[in-house]
């Protein structure tokens, strides 16, 4: 969105400085900000249409004098932009990456406000409630529960391990101790911060996310399984 040279050479005769050319995402976005109206020509300006900004400033950043407009204290509050700097392209990626998954973890929460206690609390929880109902199963779907039960074990483990803690020594001891207390919140104290309660340690994630994990897992499983045979280069003479 934009206009002519001639007309920005009017409006800066009558003391109204202007932006000439502005991207269509951001056109919009402004407009919800200020609570404007995009218009096509100058002929369907009209006050009801003008949003209300405090505060228009040019900033010039980094060692290339960058410049960047910044259009403070609108109307409508709501509306914000992240401005992520780095020193290079891939730290800039990296930081947008993590908003990018906390702006998630965000929405999982305003759709489904429920929470499950992290660290592999949740996994392991679920590994003693799948073998419990595996005992009354007979036949051969058991062993297809106990070896999802199973599964579920490698979260905590490659969480112990990775804070180089003993997996096997770690998992025991929490599934132990789920099972004797009868609580669901003990987990691997990757922090080293002296208990294992989740709960005390704020450590936690979204019931939307959990479930969404343990399905696309479940679902890999089973096209996996579908699969009868794999030709690899080579294999076949």
């Amino acid at each position: 969105w934009g206009f002519d040279d001639e007309a920005d050479h009017l409006l800066m005769q009558a003391g109204l400085p202007a932006v000439r050319w502005v991207g269509g995402v951001e056109i919009e976005l402004l407009a919800i900000a200020s609570g404007a109206r995009i218009v096509p020509r100058f002929s369907e300006l009209a006050p009801e249409k003008l949003g209300k900004a405090g505060r228009v400033r040019e900033v010039s950043f980094g060692t290339t004098k960058d410049r960047m407009l910044f259009i403070e204290d609108c109307s409508n509050s709501k509306a914000v932009t992240i401005f992520v700097r780095g020193g290079n392209k891939m730290i800039i990626e990296e930081i947008k990456r993590s908003i990018h998954d906390a702006l998630c973890i965000v929405r999982n929460l305003v759709q489904d406000n429920r929470i499950v206690y992290g660290g592999g609390a949740a996994e392991t929880s679920c590994n003693l409630a799948v073998m419990e109902k595996a005992n009354e199963v007979t036949g051969i779907d058991q062993y297809a529960m106990r070896g999802f039960a199973d599964a579920l074990d490698v979260v905590p483990m490659a969480l112990a391990e990775n804070s180089g803690l003993s997996g096997i020594d770690s998992l025991a001891s929490i599934k132990q101790r789920q099972a004797a207390e009868g609580n669901p919140r003990l987990g691997v104290d990757c922090k080293q911060a002296g208990t294992c309660d989740m709960k005390e340690q704020k450590v936690i994630e979204t019931l939307h996310g959990k479930k969404q994990q343990l399905m696309l897992a479940t679902q890999v499983v089973k096209m996996i399984l579908k699969i009868d045979d794999v030709f690899a280069p080579g294999g076949y003479q």
